[in-house]
Formats: structure tokens, sequence, C-alpha cells
């Protein structure tokens, strides 16, 4: 299926990633080593880009691998960058990395998540976050994002669901802002919608970045936990490029005793 964003001229689609992350013509044209007349020519359609300076200017951008294809076929270039599913044979090496990282943070839960915040792989400890969780929360593909904001799911048993709430709602803003994605924002548009209105750019707090406090209870205890995330920020496939690996820490002792007891009773 050919999306709008393909249709539009390779100019449209510079200048609105320029933009979004906020830089003039000349501060993006020195950052490119290229003129701010010729920025400005290729933007307007007056001058069509080279492959080269197509990947130039995306790099200089940040953008995202798979806009990039798009922004070379909008320029009638062939896509540089592959996209294979994660059970492809040719992906084997990067799929025995990730079951290593999951498999080495046992007894703690860790998870992979797609662009999307859908579950790709998980290791035993995080079925721990889908207990009592209804059926339709936990139907592939399980979104973690909506999981952890639906008043169904986890979001029951956060003890300190404001502050978690708060984060996770300006996480996503910052994703759908940084990759202008229309099926994030939908989705940013229905979990936020859960719950109160949250003061996106207020709610950001940059030491949750590396440590994000979460509060679980878990029958009569409460487990504490931070996580951090981690992305494969040298790939060159696009699949691989989009994965994320979260990863949860206990934050006390009682949590990491609760977790090694799960792990050796076969939980």
């Amino acid at each position: 299926m050919v999306t709008a964003t393909l249709t539009r001229p390779v100019g449209d689609l510079l200048r609105d990633w320029r933009r979004r992350r906020r830089l003039s013509q000349l501060e993006l044209a020195l950052e490119a080593d290229v003129s701010t007349r010729h920025l400005s020519f290729v933007e307007t359609g007056r001058s069509h880009p080279s492959r080269e300076m197509v990947l130039r200017l995306a790099e200089r951008l940040e953008v995202p691998l798979r806009e990039r294809n798009d922004l070379l076929i909008a320029a009638g270039y062939a896509p540089v960058y592959a996209q294979r599913s994660i059970d492809a044979p040719e992906m084997g090496p990067a799929r025995q990395a990730l079951v290593r990282v999951l498999d080495g943070h046992e007894p703690y839960p860790a998870i992979v998540v797609d662009r999307f915040w859908n579950l790709v792989m998980a290791n035993n400890a995080a079925m721990l976050f889908l207990e009592d969780v209804p059926e339709e929360l936990v139907r592939p593909p399980v979104n973690i994002h909506r999981l952890a904001l639906h008043p169904k799911g986890l979001s029951a048993r956060v003890v300190n669901l404001p502050e978690v709430r708060a984060h996770l709602v300006a996480r996503m803003a910052r994703q759908v802002s940084l990759t202008g994605d229309p099926d994030l924002a939908a989705l940013h548009e229905e979990t936020k919608a859960y719950g109160p209105d949250v003061d996106e750019d207020a709610a950001h707090e940059p030491a949750h970045d590396i440590a994000l406090p979460t509060m679980l209870r878990y029958g009569d205890r409460v487990l504490s936990f931070f996580s951090t995330v981690t992305t494969f920020g040298a790939a060159a496939d696009v699949t691989l490029a989009e994965l994320a690996i979260e990863a949860f820490f206990p934050a006390d002792d009682e949590t990491a005793a609760v977790l090694r007891e799960r792990a050796e009773s076969g939980a």
C-alpha cells in the first residue's frame, strides 16, 4: 500500500523533518556542509537532491532508518536500509544476542519491544507483568504501552501510578514528535485518554530516562523496580534499529528476594 508520505515531494518531507527538529535552514545547512541557498532550493523543489545529499541531510536530522528509506523513495532512489523480520534466518545472530541479554538478566524481568511497543521477546521473569491481566490485553501482539496504562492492565496494580503514567505519556509524546508516525500518534491519543490530562512537557524528569521508579502490588507485598531502555544505535537494519530492550531491576532487597523465589519455584 502506498502511503500519503511517499506521494509527497522529498523537499516537503525534508522541510517537515527540519521543523520537527526545530532547526533553521541556516543551522541545518551548516551542519550538513551545504549552502543555505541550495537547501532552500531542495525544500521548495527547485533543485533535486542527489542520493548522497538525501542521506546526509537525513543523518543530520536524525531521521529514523524507516523514514530515511521513505525519503529516498520520494526522491526517486532505491531504499538502502534492509527491513527483515526478526525471525528471518539472516537475523539469527541478532536474535541470539537478544536471547542472551534476556536470559542473562534473569531472575529479573526484561523485554524486547518494537517501534510501536509491541512485545517481541521476553524472559521468564517478565511473565510477572502479565499475571491477572484480562485476556484481551495479553492477546498477541501484546502492546506494552497499552498494557501499562489500561485501567484493567498493570495500572490497576501500580502504587505510584500518577508518576509512572506521567512519565510514560510524556515519553510517548516525545517519540511521536521525533518520528512523526501516525500510528504511534494514534496509540498515544488512545492511551493518554485512559486517565487524567498530563502536562507532557512538565511531566518529563530527565533522571527517569536512566531509572524509572515503579512500585507494583504483588499479593500483599509491594515490589519496587527501576527500568532502563537500551536501543541498537549502530544498527543498519530497520527492524533491528527499531527494537528496544527494557530491563527491570529490583529497587530494594525484598523485591530481589521475591524475584529469586519466583525463579527457583519455576513460576
